[in-house]
């Protein structure tokens, strides 16, 4: 067995200095309780105060120290942010309160790559929680637990070694002999090793049971069964602000923290968010009688991420266009809408997969920037007439939505060049048809395949000459056609029309179309319509 211990030596301070203003990096700032502080920060060190002082004597030394009270509550989020992210190396994680976590990899070395490597990622997917922590191992969880507490970089993985290493660590860090540190000091026991060689059975009745019993598990002596950490299926955490945020940036400072959990989390389960919730509390007696207690912003990805670089983008794009309706105190963070999938592979050069990725990270950012209502995107519709076939709808997260099956009775053919009956009508006579096979026979480029991108709003009416279209004057020649369309026939819009490929005299070419159905009598020209242009 091979265990890797984590401690925070300074969680409870990071956590709260997390809370903090943006500006307020290089305070002094110290954590108290009731009973003086506990925890001070390197600028309040600079200026001489301890931990173990009273506050008094603190703010005598430092008037512009900021004070902060230690909460149970916010440590142990930190702490389950760093179970969390070691959950995505192995499935046994056990919580060592009130500052640790020991993790069994010896399963996983080979997925990993090693033991050198495993630390190496371990310590890189910790770093963006913003923790020190101190990093050691051994051959059994609580050898493991009492090395990471000692000094950072103790790494004991065969069981003798890490017995020679156990003996020469301080009492004090044994859980079980805080009770008892003055009285093992006074009989000059300063050393595990020195405990060891002492017998079990005095021990046992001066000092308790609970003492032996966590040397020897310790040592490997005695079983050391842990209730592995399971992970939550739904992701909530939140985090208090120590002075109201009136602006986006003091909002940001509390959002990175609760998005670097969110990535823990999602990288324990192996997954990726497709959409997030942030919710702000108001400040109440700031708040006027009409606004909310709570404003929830929803942040929806056009593709599942865990990517922190990314959602803190999304989330600052968001901010940056929310008016906040009262100071915030209170931040919360709630997920549960996510992907399963693996990873992507890192590319060495762009491919179509890394370049729809830019995109979607892109539409992604427009789309937090504008309003999800105001990135949109064209999809198609099941209908053959143009000025149909097509709609302007938002873009939602995922695929494209497949278009509706077509209508029953719908028809798109190419019209027969053949005499028609004398029930046609008299526009589409054979006399009045041009034969495009006696075309001047000028070289010109081919014609497009399908339809033009650019269509004009409403077709616009042409004159007709020699049974031609003419348009700005000039005498469109056909290149192709006709395609006969007829729809419509179900919504009281009936389509029925033979189109046309057309080229001006410059050469360029357009789309248009001759109305098989009667025209009104004021109606000028003979039925010709201008459609499209070709790029």
């Amino acid at each position: 067995m091979l265990w890797i211990g984590l401690h925070l030596p300074w969680l409870s301070l990071e956590a709260f200095l997390a809370t903090l203003p943006p500006g307020s990096a290089g305070a002094p700032v110290a954590l108290a309780d009731r009973f003086g502080v506990l925890a001070v920060n390197g600028a309040a060190q600079a200026l001489g105060v301890q931990p173990g002082m009273k506050r008094p004597t603190a703010l005598a030394l430092a008037p512009q120290l900021a004070f902060g009270e230690a909460d149970e509550r916010r440590d142990a989020e930190g702490l389950m942010a760093v179970a969390h992210a070691a959950l995505a190396f192995t499935p046994t994680v056990c919580l060592v309160p009130p500052a640790g976590v020991v993790l069994e990899v010896h399963s996983t070395l080979r997925y990993f790559g090693g033991f050198e490597r495993l630390l190496q990622r371990l310590t890189l997917a910790l770093r963006p929680l913003g923790h020190r922590v101190w990093r050691a191992s051994g051959a059994t969880a609580q050898g493991a637990v009492l090395l990471s507490r000692h000094r950072d970089g103790l790494h004991c993985r065969e069981a003798p070694e890490l017995l020679r290493t156990l003996a020469r660590l301080p009492v004090h860090l044994l859980d079980s002999a805080q009770p008892h540190l003055d009285a093992l000091t006074g009989m000059g026991l300063r050393q595990v090793g020195d405990l060891q060689r002492l017998p079990r059975d005095g021990l046992m009745r001066r000092f308790g049971e609970g003492l032996v019993e966590e040397l020897d598990t310790a040592w490997g002596r005695r079983p050391d069964p842990r209730q592995a950490l399971a992970l939550p299926d739904v992701f909530d955490s939140r985090v208090e602000l120590f002075a109201r945020a009136d602006t986006t940036e003091q909002l940001l400072q509390g959002a990175e923290v609760l998005l670097a959990r969110l990535v823990a989390w999602l990288s324990g389960h192996h997954a990726f968010v497709r959409r997030f919730q942030l919710l702000l509390h108001h400040e109440g007696r700031s708040r006027r009688s009409e606004g909310p207690a709570v404003t929830p912003l929803d942040v929806a990805l056009a593709e599942p991420s865990r990517d922190l670089g990314h959602l803190q983008s999304l989330l600052r794009e968001r901010l940056a266009a929310l008016q906040l309706p009262a100071p915030t105190l209170e931040l919360a963070l709630h997920a549960e809408d996510i992907a399963r999938q693996p990873p992507p592979n890192a590319e060495l050069f762009p491919t179509a997969r890394s370049e729809h990725q830019g995109l979607t990270r892109l539409i992604e950012r427009l789309q937090a920037r504008l309003g999800p209502n105001r990135v949109q995107r064209i999809v198609r519709v099941a209908d053959h007439r143009p000025e149909r076939c097509v709609a302007v709808q938002a873009y939602e997260p995922g695929p494209p939505p497949r278009p509706p099956e077509p209508v029953a009775g719908a028809s798109r053919r190419p019209a027969r060049r053949q005499a028609r009956s004398s029930r046609d009508e008299p526009a589409l006579a054979p006399a009045k048809l041009p034969d495009l096979r006696a075309c001047p026979a000028e070289p010109a480029r081919p014609p497009p395949r399908g339809r033009p991108v650019w269509l004009l709003p409403e077709p616009q009416a042409l004159s007709e000459r020699e049974s031609r279209p003419v348009w700005s004057g000039q005498v469109l020649q056909l290149l192709c056609g006709p395609e006969r369309i007829e729809c419509g026939w179900w919504d009281a819009a009936l389509a029925e029309r033979d189109y046309f490929i057309a080229q001006t005299q410059e050469g360029a070419l357009v789309w248009v179309y001759r109305a098989r159905l009667p025209l009104s009598p004021d109606a000028a020209g003979g039925g010709w319509f201008l459609q499209g242009l070709f790029g």
